[in-house]
């Protein structure tokens, strides 16, 4: 098997995630100018949070889990790995359909779960009439997701990642078409959900057919393997619906409060990007790289790339979550405030923000630590750890409610973020060598820590000596980038005179036979 750079496959991963959150973070700035936080972006923005959240209960996070490890071993082994992927196709084709059809008669039932607080205003009325536009968007991107899974097990990692890119353009284009023809901006933005689906769909579909691997719809055959996918998917599923009730929620909460969904969306947007640059290139390159080192026995192998994976992460996290406290202000002032979105809107989004990027590494040691149990086909431990998290979270956000208000939700959502991670952490203490710190990481990860702190001391500084700058409307972007350029160089300077941190020690790493 040829070798495989561990960098290099993130990188790239990493690189189109990124083109993606800017392409995203376009798309939300021309939402919050054209929309602010009023009726219309809340019932909109609950109304795409539903097929989103049971994507990531059937596919990201549940199904993928389960059948990116199957697929990975079948591949290292020789064995029919297209013909399990086309039954798993046509399998969860089927039942999507079916709950895709359920899902959009139910919509006023749905959007009641998601925000009661809605009912009674217009906002209840557009919610539901954008998720039964919206609400198939599920089938579509359940299958990219399944798709993108065999690309990246055949170590294609671009054509998965141009995915999200697709999405956010075809949203900014049509926003665009929208104010220059005066269309409805709400109806326009449900509209672009099925349509960038398809469009998503599409583009995997060609990818995977230039591979020679064809997926054309069948009626689905209940395989012995089939059989043994929905046993290891099943606590899987079960875990990622664990995640969606957490943000359950957080959505019920928000809804008490005009505005406070969409204050909660802009600020996920934000810490999305360094969560998802780094989180979910990492998890993407791990999981079915781990699966196929243990296949080939290799357990030194796979000691070196969880450990360099989880070092890197740390290295790119922990200072994101620094800044994202520090500068959480003027990054959403700079970013957002413009338009329908207020002062007001500007502060609420902040403190938000500073709460989730307390929590920020937490999130990225999930994807790290993640793919130790799915290449395992453990599925059952981290069900039983998001569990305990669901409880903390609810507790947490419905008892907090009260005196805090909207900023409970995120509260919740950090430590229940910290809760999953020192479970999943814990529960690797029987997984012996493979899954435990080397000699390397134990060295650097609290320098790490050190240069992120001296990182944050920079920022404040030059938040201060900035503020003028970051305050007017003609400099504010100078501004922000001299803020992000004084944080990149203080940390590299902090982290490179105490040893934190060196890229070319991600060397390329080649599995042992």
């Amino acid at each position: 098997m040829k070798p495989i750079s561990l960098l290099r496959s993130i990188l790239t991963v990493g690189g189109w995630t990124l083109l993606s959150r800017g392409a995203g973070f376009a798309r939300d700035m021309m939402m919050a100018a054209y929309l602010g936080a009023g009726p219309i972006a809340d019932a909109f923005n609950v109304a795409f949070s539903l097929p989103n959240m049971f994507r990531r209960f059937f596919a990201e996070g549940a199904f993928n889990m389960a059948f990116v490890p199957m697929f990975a071993k079948k591949l290292e082994g020789g064995e029919d790995a297209n013909g399990f992927a086309r039954d798993a196709f046509n399998g969860l084709a089927a039942i999507l359909i079916v709950f895709s059809i359920i899902g959009t008669l139910a919509m006023p039932w749905l959007v009641w779960a998601m925000a009661s607080g809605f009912a009674g205003d217009q906002r209840f009325d557009l919610a539901v009439l954008y998720g039964q536009i919206g609400f198939n968007y599920i089938l579509f991107i359940s299958l990219v997701a399944l798709l993108s899974g065999v690309l990246n097990a055949y170590g294609h990692f671009t054509e998965a990642g141009f995915v999200p890119v697709l999405m956010n353009l075809i949203f900014i284009a049509m926003m665009f078409m929208a104010a220059k023809f005066g269309w409805d901006m709400g109806l326009t933005l449900a509209w672009a959900v099925p349509i960038t689906g398809i469009a998503q769909l599409g583009f995997t579909w060609y990818s995977a057919a230039k591979l020679g691997l064809t997926f054309a719809p069948r009626w689905p055959k209940i395989t012995p393997e089939l059989k043994r996918l929905a046993i290891i998917a099943g606590p899987a599923i079960l875990s990622g619906g664990v995640v969606q009730i957490n943000m359950l929620v957080g959505r019920q909460v928000a809804s008490y409060t005009e505005g406070a969904v969409s204050w909660l969306v802009y600020a996920d947007r934000l810490y999305q990007l360094p969560l998802g640059v780094v989180a979910i290139a990492i998890g993407t390159v791990l999981l079915p790289d781990l699966s196929r080192r243990l296949r080939a026995g290799d357990e030194a192998g796979s000691r070196e790339s969880f450990n360099r994976g989880t070092e890197l992460a740390l290295a790119l996290t922990f200072p994101c979550a620094v800044a994202l406290v520090v500068i959480a202000l003027p990054l959403t002032a700079v970013l957002y405030q413009r338009g329908a979105f207020t002062a007001d809107d500007t502060a609420a989004t902040a403190l938000v923000l500073a709460i989730y990027g307390a929590g920020l590494p937490s999130f990225v040691l999930h994807k790290v630590y993640q793919p130790l149990y799915y290449a395992r086909e453990d599925s059952r431990s981290p069900f039983r750890f998001a569990v305990v998290s669901m409880i903390l979270n609810a507790v947490i956000a419905v008892g907090l409610m009260p005196y805090i208000g909207f900023a409970a939700a995120a509260l919740a959502t950090t430590f229940a973020g910290w809760m999953m991670a020192a479970q999943l952490w814990l529960g690797t203490r029987t997984m012996g060598d493979a899954a435990r710190f080397d000699t390397r990481f134990r060295s650097r990860a609290p320098r790490i820590v050190i240069a992120s702190i001296v990182m944050g001391f920079a920022l404040y500084a030059a938040q201060v000596a900035l503020g003028d700058m970051l305050a007017s409307h003609g400099w504010r972007y100078a501004g922000l980038g001299l803020l992000i350029l004084a944080g990149v160089l203080s940390y590299y300077a902090a982290g490179s005179a105490i040893g934190a941190f060196r890229l070319s020690d991600f060397r390329t790493l080649r599995r042992r036979r």
